[in-house]
């Protein structure tokens, strides 16, 4: 594992010194490595994920993208980037499913979640941990891990303020899918009482621009709303904690937009200001908007003293043909797409920000997941997990406080495609998917091997970061190994 400086984030001092001066003078304060882990101190922690955005979207992840980003390009120089870090899952339930609970979303089954709560009552999440803790907790925005579904004018339970949230405001799923409602608590603050028609965009493919699905929606909602609803959402829980706690408790937020998700509504105010179209427009309002829950901490003061997390749930939907018209690679030359086994499916930007204690501008290649945040929160706050809590889950704490001994690795990431037909281990440099195409949307999403077909891919990405070159005939002992700890892995459930 190394750690390192990052480049020089051109966006960040072009866009963003004005509205991050005082956050980046704070930022700019070493780390106090000699201070325990596990101090009777507890920090503020902000989760902010962000829904469908690639790897290559962040000016601070790629110098050559075509949308400007200084709110996450300032994050970046403030804390430390991840550069291999990993979503559980390559689509949105799957992934959430593990950021929330520490566990693979192998290990259940993911698609309930349309009628049924994917998280068991009795299942740590982060939020219980840091309820059982003495944190406020809340959360705001996309849900998408089910609920007990008995109509939407009965309490809807197995949700948020079930599984450890004090406070919750959002929606069930995407923008895209209906019915479309905000709940408060677990209750419906209207119901999707009406009817709202398919919506397409000219020029895109059936799956992007302002595309959402015919169905149920509250009379009280407009698609383009959501977004900015969300941030004035967040920015409460932010004042009233300040006004009301903040000395006696910490506070948790779990903000998860559901943007730059399909629909892209960019407000006129972003509208033709990037070079990727209505999807760089959108995901410019996206950074626009994080920046206004930046601007909340530090207005309080709390900035100094809030871990701050941002990433996003998986890859981006976005074609070579996009890449081709607009110059703009989402992926930073990764392979795939949402959904898929290849890198793009799951490989994130991942930005921590602890003012004083993660050093600002620098960089880790550590491999983590999302799966890890339950035990990193754990170890912050000085207490053992339950012996069935987090399977999957390991801190990855030392690495923000630099305290990794320079062999440290992760045990191998395991997780399903998309299309639910491929399985994938990361061991170190070395990834195994156990069969042939994209396991999600890039097509074939599966290949039957034909006589003389590899029956699988291997890929070294130390050497072939964009998997290229398939070894898996070449080194039959690494896919025999990787195979034994997929199955030993899979097995432990």
């Amino acid at each position: 594992m190394r750690f390192g400086p990052s480049p020089p984030l051109v966006l960040s001092i072009l866009f963003a010194v004005a509205a991050t001066l005082t956050a980046t003078a704070d930022a700019a304060q070493p780390a106090d490595a000699a201070q325990p882990a596990g101090d009777a101190h507890r920090p503020h922690i902000l989760v902010i994920l962000v829904d469908d955005m690639g790897y290559g979207d962040p000016g601070c992840f790629n110098p050559e993208s075509k949308i400007p980003t200084p709110h996450i390009d300032a994050l970046a120089h403030q804390g430390m980037r991840f550069t291999d870090a990993h979503a559980p899952g390559p689509l949105c339930h799957m992934s959430r499913y593990g950021l929330l609970t520490g566990r693979y979303p192998f290990r259940t089954q993911v698609g309930r979640w349309r009628e049924h709560a994917l998280i068991e009552p009795d299942q740590m999440t982060i939020a219980s941990l840091a309820q059982q803790q003495g944190y406020a907790t809340a959360m705001v925005g996309k849900w998408h891990v089910g609920f007990e579904e008995q109509g939407y004018d009965r309490p809807l339970a197995g949700g948020p303020v079930d599984r450890g949230f004090d406070q919750f405001f959002g929606i069930r799923a995407s923008t895209d899918i209906p019915p479309y409602f905000y709940i408060r608590g677990d209750r419906a603050v209207m119901p999707p009482s009406e009817q709202i028609a398919a919506n397409n965009s000219e020029g895109w493919s059936p799956i992007q621009g302002a595309f959402w699905r015919a169905g149920g929606i509250a009379p009280n909602l407009q698609l383009e709303d959501v977004l900015p609803r969300f941030t004035d959402e967040a920015i409460r829980v932010i004042d009233q904690h300040a006004a009301a706690s903040a000395a006696e408790k910490p506070l948790m937020l779990y903000l998860a937009y559901p943007a730059p998700h399909t629909p892209w509504l960019p407000d006129e105010a972003f509208v033709g200001k990037s070079g990727a179209g209505m999807y760089g427009d959108f995901m410019m309002m996206v950074d626009a908007q994080i920046g206004r829950v930046l601007a909340s901490l530090r207005e309080h003061e709390m900035q100094k003293d809030t871990l701050v997390i941002f990433t996003s749930d998986n890859g981006p939907t976005w074609y070579p043909k996009d890449v081709q018209r607009f110059g703009h690679d989402s992926a930073a030359g990764l392979r795939g797409m949402k959904a898929d086994a290849w890198e793009a499916g799951h490989r994130m930007p991942f930005i921590v920000r602890w003012p004083a204690r993660v050093p600002a501008g620098t960089s880790c290649d550590r491999v983590i997941n999302f799966t890890d945040l339950l035990a990193t929160f754990a170890e912050l706050m000085n207490v053992e997990l339950p012996p069935q809590a987090g399977p999957d889950s390991y801190s990855f704490l030392p690495a923000l406080l630099q305290t990794d001994p320079p062999d440290s690795t992760r045990p191998p990431v395991v997780m399903r495609s998309g299309n639910g037909r491929l399985m994938t281990i990361r061991d170190g440099d070395w990834k195994l998917i156990t069969g042939l195409g994209s396991g999600g949307f890039t097509r074939p999403g599966f290949i039957k091997p034909g006589p003389g077909d590899p029956a699988g891919q291997l890929y070294h990405l130390g050497e072939d970061r964009g998997e290229q070159n398939n070894l898996y005939d070449q080194h039959p002992e690494i896919v025999a190994r990787l195979e034994a700890k997929l199955a030993e892995i899979v097995g432990q459930d």
